[in-house]
């Protein structure tokens, strides 16, 4: 997030592509925002931190290099030196503490979800996922995604198997080919072109729900159960 000639930086993996920019666009570092504590998150945080004394951002329940403001569900923090007022959201499932920090029409949402999918369950429950995922679809349909890495092509392959016959998950892979192809990011998405094209916000739809079913060769009896086999396909897909 950039105001003028300040920025923070959201969880940095590696410090020296984030010194680079900001030494070319001569810009100061004013934050650091942590999701959760994957290494590709925080990796970076200590050599920022030898270039600049900044406030870092992070969750409560999980250890982060250098963190000076603890937040949990229901905390907001402001970004110095940019004027950003953000809210806290606890999303447990791809690690036990995980947080996403919304407001300014945008959520920095880390690992929890991504552009048409879901992180992985290192430390967290199918029921936590589908709690943490509610919680971000429920947010306004215009609001930015920013989320950790950029796999959008390779989720909404996945996407298209789940639900072969979608002409909007069609037209948005076409999209987000043509963006890669020209070197761009598909990122952020929206939380409504979430809610229309991801399975993983879309385990109560029926084809998904029957798209599950097949795959699992039984019954699934709940959205929690269909989240999981939904999640552990494409853990192998």
């Amino acid at each position: 997030m950039r105001h003028g000639d300040k920025a923070a930086v959201v969880d940095p993996g590696d410090a020296a592509p984030v010194v680079e920019y900001l030494e070319r666009e001569g810009i100061e570092l004013c934050a650091i925002v942590n999701t959760h504590h994957h290494g590709d998150h925080v990796g970076g945080n200590r050599g920022l931190l030898e270039r600049w004394r900044v406030p870092v951002f992070g969750p409560a329940r999980e250890q982060i290099p250098g963190r000076t403001q603890a937040l949990t569900e229901g905390d907001r923090f402001t970004l110095p030196g940019i004027g950003i007022e953000l809210s806290v959201l606890d999303i447990p499932g791809h690690t036990a503490g995980h947080i996403a920090c919304e407001g300014n029409g945008m959520v920095f949402c880390g690992d929890t979800l991504f552009a048409a999918g879901c992180g992985r369950l290192f430390e967290g429950t199918p029921a936590q996922m589908v709690a943490s995922l509610d919680k971000l679809a429920a947010l306004p349909s215009d609001t930015s995604v920013y989320c950790g890495h950029e796999y959008t092509v390779s989720n909404l392959r996945f996407a298209l198997a789940v639900e072969p016959r979608s002409a909007a998950l069609e037209a948005r892979l076409e999209r987000a080919l043509a963006m890669r192809d020209r070197g761009e990011p598909t990122l952020p998405s929206s939380i409504g072109e979430e809610r229309a094209t991801n399975p993983f916000l879309r385990a109560s739809d029926a084809t998904v729900r029957a798209a599950a079913v097949r795959h699992a060769g039984r019954d699934l009896p709940d959205r929690v159960a269909v989240f999981a086999e939904l999640r552990a396909w494409k853990n192998a897909f």
